[in-house]
């Protein structure tokens, strides 16, 4: 196994070690932990009147259902960590989604497009849901005077302006690099929370997020190596 399979090995064991000791600290039975993601809802802003894609877990298909229904499993109990985790990770991932959707126009490599619309796909979603998971509690996404480029794999504007000048080979190569950078910040961050948060949704889409991202930086590193 490469340095990278088994970095990635490691993270997955770590990640899912943490999410059952979790379980098994919380008392009471578990709650519905699936982790929603709204989808675009018209006429009406509120999560009530949305609908919400509810991932399945790996080898699952993803379930619809209404958002009230997501609401009102959801676990009151959260903490300030998790609060903070979310309000960070919606920038996090609306990077990501504005280097994804330079790439139809610029990348060379069929490979480089096609991992750029799996990142469109999920990414976007669970922006929607993250916001969705503020609405219900009646939380802000906004942080007040904080600098989102000192998060762990924001990429800088001066970056984010190569990447939309490169074209070709040199394109796909430059948004590898950047990108597996940003998915190993959302790793991190993933990572802490599961370390310290309180809600159990989070809990399953922090596990998410650090397992799938983890695998497409390895696969990232091998489009690298080919």
């Amino acid at each position: 196994m490469s340095v990278r399979g088994r970095w990635v090995l490691a993270v997955v064991t770590a990640a899912a070690l943490l999410v059952v000791a979790a379980a098994l600290l919380r008392p009471g039975p578990a709650p519905d932990r699936a982790s929603p993601a709204p989808r675009a809802a018209t006429g009406s802003t509120g999560i009530d009147d949305m609908s919400v894609i509810v991932p399945g877990r790996p080898g699952e298909p993803a379930r619809v259902r209404p958002a009230e229904e997501v609401r009102k499993t959801a676990s009151p109990d959260h903490n300030s960590l998790d609060t903070w985790f979310v309000r960070m990770m919606i920038p996090h991932h609306e990077q990501a989604l504005e280097m994804a959707e330079l790439v139809p126009s610029r990348a060379a490599d069929p490979r480089v497009k096609a991992l750029a619309e799996r990142i469109r796909a999920g990414q976007g979603p669970e922006i929607g849901m993250l916001r969705a998971w503020l609405q219900a509690r009646a939380l802000s996404a906004e942080v007040a005077g904080h600098d989102h480029s000192t998060m762990r794999g924001m990429q800088s504007p001066e970056a984010m302006r190569r990447l939309a000048d490169a074209r070709g080979a040199g394109f796909d190569r430059l948004f590898v690099q950047m990108m597996s950078d940003h998915h190993a910040g959302a790793v991190e961050m993933s990572t802490d929370l599961l370390k310290v948060g309180a809600e159990p949704l989070l809990q399953e889409f922090a596990n998410s997020v650090a397992v799938e991202q983890s695998v497409e930086i390895d696969r990232m590193w091998e489009l690298l190596d080919s």
